[in-house]
């Protein structure tokens, strides 16, 4: 049946610990087995509802809203009349549609951000490497507000580190994503805030060792070359089979979201190569410590 995997997966659970972002990506991802089983292609089914082979493409990968009457009309193109079926499609639309916690700060970030705050909250696990800061979400709020005046004005600053402070408490849920972090070395003496500011970071990076589901690895200097030479990266796992793996790149102005199972599985083979070459979560411990009390 067309909804039955919403009501099987449990929708009430979905949307109160996995958020709306998560639901849109199942929801556009039933959508496109619909329209793959009716043998239509995007670009017939984009003109069928006003648009394009480019509309059907974001709303299969969930990353837009959707409009009750589109979902309507490609549901009966795809076969779908039965009006109960319908109805509870529509009703998981409706929820997909709603704003996560997120977005009350919407005016001080881009959407492809917004997004990446979704799947964050979604996530049933997250695996980061960090080459030139501390992650986000293990940041203090003094070592993010330094990061945050870097590139913004003082008026936003206050708001930016409230946003921070709120992606951190997912850590805190019952319910929560495990964090594995591996950090090049360079992050501990860059000075990001001065001495100070860094000295209770990386306090901070050690209080956290201890978290039940974080895992923190440094990667040394004398690791030498290493996989990750291209840059930070993060891999999204989610508790869903629904929702695909995916790694998660910024840049400057940007940022690239990739679940090609092949794509995936690159990022994870060089995310496990960079682990063997990180000290051990004892050894980095010992090594945060030194970084420290040498502040």
């Amino acid at each position: 049946m067309a909804a039955e995997f919403f009501r099987i997966s449990g929708l009430d659970h979905i949307v109160a610990e996995r958020g709306p972002v998560a639901l849109r990506i199942m929801v556009g991802g039933q959508l496109r087995k619909l329209r793959l089983a009716a043998g239509i292609d995007a670009g017939r089914a984009g003109a069928h509802i006003r648009g394009s082979h480019a509309k059907i493409s974001r709303l299969e990968l969930g990353r837009t809203s959707f409009k009750e009457r589109d979902v309507r009309d490609l549901l009966a193109m795809y076969g779908v009349f039965e009006d109960a079926e319908v109805q509870s499609f529509l009703e998981v639309v409706r929820r997909a549609n709603q704003p996560g916690w997120w977005h009350r700060y919407s005016d001080l970030m881009p959407a492809w951000f917004e997004t990446y705050l979704g799947l964050e909250h979604a996530a049933l696990s997250i695996r980061t490497y960090e080459a030139q800061l501390v992650p986000g979400l293990l940041q203090t709020e003094a070592y993010a507000r330094a990061v945050v005046a870097l590139g913004h004005t003082n008026a936003e600053t206050g708001r930016r580190v409230e946003l921070r402070k709120r992606r951190q408490e997912l850590l805190e849920r019952e319910s929560g994503p495990t964090l594995w972090a591996i950090v090049d070395e360079s992050v501990l003496h860059r000075p990001v805030g001065g001495a100070n500011v860094l000295r209770a970071q990386l306090e901070h990076l050690l209080y956290m060792c201890d978290h039940t589901h974080v895992t923190i690895q440094v990667l040394p200097f004398s690791a030498g070359g290493h996989a990750a030479l291209g840059g930070s990266f993060t891999i999204l796992r989610f508790a869903e089979p629904e929702l695909p793996d995916m790694v998660y790149t910024e840049q400057l102005a940007s940022s690239l979201y990739m679940d090609r199972p092949d794509d995936v599985e690159d990022y994870r083979r060089v995310m496990e190569r960079v682990s063997l070459q990180a000290e051990t979560p004892d050894h980095s411990r010992e090594i945060l410590r030194a970084a420290a009390a040498q502040l």
